[in-house]
């Protein structure tokens, strides 16, 4: 063979492995990495770039600092379980049967992005709750549906093929409660400066434990400034997508397990400065099933048709086309904790705007907070560890410093309930019977209706109603067991049995 041959066709041969090696390193690079760093159960205020003035996130900051800060988040549920599957199916909890209750099961028939992703070339894991809890054996999953298990996202990373996508989902089990009481100012909170909302008593007690749920925060801050140094010495920082959330809102009187803005309302951030926005707050409402049409959207793979949530890349991206502004979101809640006889929820669905809350109540004459005296959804929901802001309200409910919060936090609730959050922020105030606002009240409520409809919510559709009667897998909480001091200042009995 002619030289001149030869050498031209190892020259044609190594730019043709040159153009495909150079095709695969730009599909690599157009499919991102994925970092989900989730809280658990901290309301959107209380980070530092939210402007809390008391906690310290400086980690979260930074990277708020570097993407795009969401003002007006939630949850698809005030609920762990179903907060998780929601973002995890990217439907909403009435979508998803089982699901929507807290310690049950997801339905197999769900698809969920860590398989998608997973069927699209990603690599997927988790550590922590991840989605949970409940039982993902008792319907014959094989694993989580976060993906597989790791220790720790140190270990993923080591596990990881250099060059191949991946997607890794850190739960933190900060701030979740029990606290450890005092913790608070042994991390140099100061009490005095903690701001009280309106509806809980301003009291030493309920400064101290606002306290110690902020040092858990400060605990996830720091958790978050490890796995973005760790992301760093990988190389792979520059090519991930780093989205920081909370499952849903705090765990005080009014929050978790309820529709008001503390129990639904969460920090969101997204960031990937090499593609998105950097530095920039918005107020689009948004909620955590937007994540997953997002994520797949950027991992090239399919949307099934029957995700509700809607992608963030039109708000994100910076080169982004005009977004079209939601008017509303509608979230829900089903049965929570099994805090009542024969394990009754409390099902409810609310609609949001920008400045209106409207939530409907389906069984209102059932206790919102569980059946007393142990008020079991509001933590500590056994009464059997500390939880000074619960205990300070139900010692002195009957007084005037604990007697409104006892009634919005623990007493029986009209069907429906209509808040102007933008003048009354801490939503004290049910507008729903005052006949000045009977027309945004029906406005609502009917926008809520014909969005329960479309999306085939049996509360509305007239369907079957499962949620009160589906598996709950935690025996432990059927024949709850208050603490001795619980009983001691309460006057309760040593067991409850809510199975009778």
């Amino acid at each position: 063979m002619n030289k001149t041959v030869y050498y031209m066709k190892n020259i044609y041969f190594v730019a043709i492995a040159f153009m495909l090696f150079s095709c695969q390193t730009k599909q690599e690079q157009d499919r991102p990495n994925i970092l989900l760093l989730m809280s658990d159960n901290q309301s959107w205020n209380h980070v530092g770039v939210y402007g809390d003035p008391v906690v310290k996130t400086p980690n979260v900051d930074k990277i708020a600092a570097e993407g795009v800060r969401f003002t007006h988040a939630f949850c698809n549920s005030p609920s762990c379980t179903p907060a998780r599957a929601a973002l995890l199916t990217g439907q909403d909890i009435w979508r998803i049967e089982e699901g929507a209750n807290l310690w049950g099961v997801l339905p197999t028939k769900f698809t969920v992005f860590p398989d998608l992703l997973e069927k699209a070339g990603y690599k997927v894991g988790y550590d922590g709750k991840g989605w949970g809890p409940g039982s993902y054996e008792a319907n014959g999953r094989t694993r989580n549906p976060a993906g597989d298990k790791y220790a720790n996202f140190a270990e993923f990373i080591k596990k990881t093929e250099k060059g191949e996508p991946w997607s890794y989902w850190f739960n933190s089990l900060h701030p979740h409660r029990p606290y450890e009481v005092g913790s608070g100012e042994k991390a140099g909170i100061a009490l005095e400066s903690i701001k009280v909302p309106a509806y809980l008593p301003d009291t030493h007690d309920v400064r101290m434990d606002i306290a110690d749920y902020y040092a858990a925060i400060q605990t996830f801050d720091t958790e978050v400034g490890e796995i973005m140094q760790q992301l760093k010495e990988s190389g792979q920082l520059d090519n991930t997508i780093v989205v920081v959330c909370s499952d849903n809102g705090w765990q005080m009187p009014r929050g978790l397990a309820n529709l008001y803005d503390f129990g639904t309302r969460v920090p969101l951030i997204v960031s990937w400065p090499e593609r998105f926005k950097t530095d920039v707050v918005t107020d689009e409402l948004v909620t955590l099933l937007d994540l997953t049409p997002t994520f797949l959207a950027l991992a090239k793979a399919e949307v099934p048709d029957d995700m509700t949530g809607k992608s963030l890349l039109p708000i994100v991206e910076k080169d982004a086309e005009t977004f079209q502004s939601r008017e509303f979101v509608v979230f829900g809640r089903e049965r929570h904790a099994f805090v009542r006889q024969h394990g009754l929820g409390y099902p409810g669905r609310a609609i949001r705007t920008k400045q209106y809350l409207y939530i409907k109540n389906y069984e209102a004459d059932r206790w919102p907070a569980g059946d007393p005296p142990l008020y079991g959804d509001v933590d500590p929901y056994m009464l059997n560890y500390p939880g000074p802001a619960k205990f300070f309200i139900l010692q002195h409910k009957d007084e005037p410093e604990a007697q409104q919060a006892f009634q919005l936090a623990f007493a029986k609730r009209p069907t429906e309930e209509l808040y102007d959050v933008i003048n009354d922020p801490d939503q004290l105030h049910n507008l729903a019977a005052d006949s000045k606002y009977q027309e945004v009240r029906a406005k609502l409520a009917e926008q809520m209706v014909n969005y329960l409809k479309k999306t085939n919510d049996p509360r509305e559709t007239g369907g079957k109603i499962i949620w009160d009667s589906t598996d709950y897998f935690s025996e432990i909480d059927k024949t709850p067991k208050p603490s001795q001091e619980a009983i001691a200042i309460f006057d309760l009995d040593t067991m409850y049995n809510y199975l009778k």
